[in-house]
């Protein structure tokens, strides 16, 4: 994949906005960013996105803009002279995305039947927007979909959020979701950008999904047994013994001598663990990779923090 596309996938959620005056864009984009998603598909569905994606684009360079709903190579033209960095589509125009390939800016044309999956493919396309999501079929229908076409992903778009964010994220073939429930029009015509940065924060605190798993103790080897002992005792939790530890019950295993961390380690589930290493990369926190364990696909399921918090090293590890 190209890098656009890459930085899709980190990201997860792309904001799909609508702007009708070009001086909300740079506070809008400043909204975006403190809220955690430094990106944004500005529409040409209003005489403003030229005039609204260069004044994204000059004021905070680091974020990722793109236009959507192109409908024209001219509109092409148009958002790449202003700075847009890719072009979304509602549907597939063969002459639109061809431009596109020619001129080398990433193109997401909108599809809804294998067909139109057909001609993206033979147009050298990878990834696709499947738009109206919820109104063509939602999940069900990009997995009926996906199925004969192994090398093609999607980024649905149109009836997605917050509560069925996550339900598309955790099938492999979704790349992101694009939404506007975080930035909805009335908000950014009345300039309450605080609340959108407010939205946002909670759009990606939830799709994260950040929850602790378990946590590890550290304890001399020879106390290990006893102190799993005392813990299932007390509280009425079995234990499951493993190599290097006992587990008692979900949330607490006592290590079996001084593992990572000075009094022990707190495992972090995340609803994708890439993803979330992304985000928090972007917030300052640094990564052990020489403790980082890969699935069959080369992903990574399992890393730590190389900080401690309050004694306790944290890993983050898969929800399931």
């Amino acid at each position: 994949m190209n890098e656009v596309l890459q930085k899709f996938e980190k990201l997860g959620l792309i904001p799909v906005v609508k702007i009708d005056d070009a001086k909300d864009a740079a506070p809008l984009a400043k909204a975006l960013c403190e809220g955690g998603l430094p990106v944004a598909e500005v529409t040409f569905r209003t005489d403003a996105a030229h005039d609204a994606i260069k004044a994204m684009t000059d004021a905070f360079p680091q974020m990722l803009v793109g236009a959507g709903t192109v409908l024209t190579t001219a509109q092409v033209d148009s958002a790449i002279s202003a700075g847009a960095k890719f072009i979304v589509s509602p549907g597939l125009n063969p002459k639109v995305v061809s431009y596109c390939n020619q001129i080398g800016i990433p193109v997401t044309p909108g599809v809804t039947s294998p067909s139109e999956i057909e001609q993206a493919l033979e147009l050298g396309l990878e990834v696709v927007k499947f738009f109206p999501a919820e109104a063509s079929g939602g999940l069900a229908k990009i997995k009926a979909m996906s199925a004969p076409y192994g090398g093609i992903r999607f980024m649905p778009t149109g009836g997605i959020n917050a509560n069925n964010l996550n339900d598309y994220l955790a099938f492999p073939k979704v790349i992101a979701c694009g939404g506007s429930w975080m930035v909805p029009t009335d908000l950014i015509n009345k300039g309450e950008f605080d609340k959108i940065a407010a939205l946002t924060k909670e759009a990606v605190d939830r799709m994260l999904g950040f929850e602790v798993k378990h946590i590890g103790i550290n304890v001399p080897e020879t106390e290990a047994a006893a102190l799993a002992n005392a813990f299932s005792n007390t509280f009425a939790l079995p234990i499951r013994e493993i190599p290097i530890s006992y587990f008692c019950g979900r949330g607490i295993e006592v290590m079996k001598g001084m593992a990572e961390g000075t009094n022990g380690h707190i495992a972090m589930q995340a609803n994708h663990v890439e993803r979330a290493i992304y985000y928090l990369e972007q917030r300052g926190m640094e990564f052990d990779y020489d403790s980082a364990l890969y699935d069959k696909n080369g992903k990574i399921r399992f890393i730590y923090i190389k900080k401690e918090f309050g004694g306790f090293k944290i890993h983050l590890c898969p929800a399931n």
